[in-house]
């Protein structure tokens, strides 16, 4: 009876499954197939509760210096984002913390670390680092990460009420190693593939606001420089390596080049 009943909610499961890939299959700006199953609105809202809570749990930084130069140079970042993306003015706070690292959330939040300062030598590193955030929002790989955790979640009950349904002995223990091995076999190299996707489409954001996109090949230099070589092996990282993501940026740098000299605007951001 049990494993009846399992079959036809597994049955329902998997047609559940298929429907929303149907539904929900979307095309990436590098072309690449996605699938997104949450609306742009609500994406939008979740995006702008978790910034807010972020102001109020982290320190924000006052230094004026600081702030006029990150302002600045994502303000020039934020304005090459489509409207179909967002639309509206693009709110940036820098956090007061050493970690150097930035994010950008949809609807339309940029945070810049100040540690991340130290380690971005000019405005066009820093510009390097917020475009590729801000790709990860425009290829809307925050969607598409929850998605593909929604349909994990719905594969790995299914799986664990046939477990259940069979009395296979040590159960939580088999759960917990599909876990892991879900995680190594598709979420990590998953991330990996937005990383190495919001690097190119951040080094074409960056060339469009006048940037030089051949600062982004420095910028991972430093990055290396400044992890001191504590990385752990790429294939157990949600980041490329900094050669791999060089060598990607520089067969990509010709076109970006073009787009910097095509662009209209001349940036002059200074840290002070």
């Amino acid at each position: 009876m049990k494993m009846k009943y399992f079959m036809k909610n597994k049955t329902l499961l998997l047609i559940f499954s298929s429907f929303l890939i149907l539904c929900a299959c979307t095309t990436s700006p590098t072309g690449r197939r996605q699938l997104k199953l949450y609306p742009a609105d609500q994406m939008n809202e979740m995006g702008i509760q978790a910034f807010d809570s972020m102001k109020d749990e982290q320190k924000v930084s006052t230094a004026k210096v600081e702030n006029k130069f990150v302002q600045c140079v994502a303000g020039l970042v934020a304005q090459q984002v489509p409207d179909s993306v967002y639309s509206g003015k693009w709110e940036v706070v820098v956090f007061d913390d050493e970690q150097v690292n930035a994010f950008a959330l949809p609807g339309g939040k940029i945070g810049v670390y100040t540690g991340l300062l130290n380690v971005t030598e000019n405005q066009h590193q820093l510009a390097a680092v917020i475009g590729h955030e801000v790709g990860h929002v425009i290829a809307g790989h925050s969607n598409e990460r929850m998605s593909n955790s929604t349909l994990i979640g719905i594969g790995m009950e299914a799986t664990d009420q046939l477990l259940k349904a069979n009395k296979v002995a040590y159960n939580a223990g088999i759960m917990a190693a599909l876990g892991f091995g879900t995680q190594v076999g598709i979420q990590l190299p998953f991330s990996r593939t937005h990383e190495s996707e919001a690097d190119i489409i951040g080094l074409d954001l960056m060339a469009k606001a006048g940037f030089d996109p051949e600062q982004s090949v420095n910028l991972w230099q430093n990055m290396e420089k400044a992890s001191y070589g504590q990385r752990q092996p790429e294939l157990l990282s949600t980041h490329p390596s900094p050669q791999s993501r060089i060598k990607d940026l520089q067969q990509h740098m010709s076109q970006a080049k073009a787009l910097q000299s095509s662009s209209q605007q001349h940036p002059n951001c200074t840290k002070g």
